[in-house]
């Protein structure tokens, strides 16, 4: 049997990525994803060696997409590298709230072992980003920890605010209906505040 564009492929990836964002990760067989493309159950087998490969190929399509969103974003003037790491954490966050599954799936540790997708280097590239911005913002930190180690800490400290956040923790237990006083409170602690205050966004306090 074969797909009407000729690009099984493709579609597959497509296909996991449309019935990942309507019905979350645990809708993403081998056997649904194949039913759904309109193929034999054993056809994904030709170009996804393993379920997994599968799964990394359509996590890939996330770092893709988030990657093209952190882009138009920061763009290519230099800017106020605090300013960008504010406007990047509420991208992360928005993300993640968005895209539930999706965020689910991207930083899934099996997926990013490898398989041949490149998935690990998609999430290494969008982490350069943020190792820059903190490199810049901390131009003048006498503390001599490497950039990566603050972005890296940095990341975990907004990762786990998104995943606290969907969970419905922090609300409870922080008491607070907005995300944006966290994000705020992260980068200072990792980067020291502001030298000039950033601006409140436009959806202050809807997250």
């Amino acid at each position: 049997m074969s797909t009407p564009d000729g690009n099984l492929r493709a579609r597959l990836v497509a296909v996991g990525v449309d019935l990942l964002s309507r019905e979350g990760t645990r809708a993403l067989s081998l056997r649904e994803i194949a039913r759904q493309a309109g193929v034999s159950h054993g056809a994904p087998r030709r170009y996804f060696p393993t379920h997994q490969a599968l799964l990394a190929a359509i996590a890939r399509e996330g770092y893709h997409q988030l990657g093209q969103q952190v882009a138009e974003l920061i763009g290519g003037e230099p800017g106020d590298p605090y300013a960008q790491l504010l406007a990047l954490g509420r991208l992360y966050l928005d993300f993640a709230r968005t895209n539930r599954g999706m965020f689910e799936l991207m930083f899934r540790h099996d997926l990013l072992r490898g398989n041949g997708i490149g998935l690990r280097e998609a999430s290494q590239g969008l982490f350069g980003v943020l190792v820059d911005l903190v490199a810049r913002a901390r131009a003048e930190a006498a503390d001599g920890r490497p950039p990566a180690v603050t972005a890296g800490a940095l990341w975990a400290n907004l990762h786990g605010i998104a995943e606290l956040w969907q969970w419905g923790s922090l609300q409870t237990t922080v008491r607070t209906a907005d995300v944006e006083p966290l994000l705020r409170a992260a980068l200072d602690a990792h980067l020291g505040p502001a030298k000039t205050p950033a601006p409140e966004p436009p959806h202050a306090g809807r997250y």
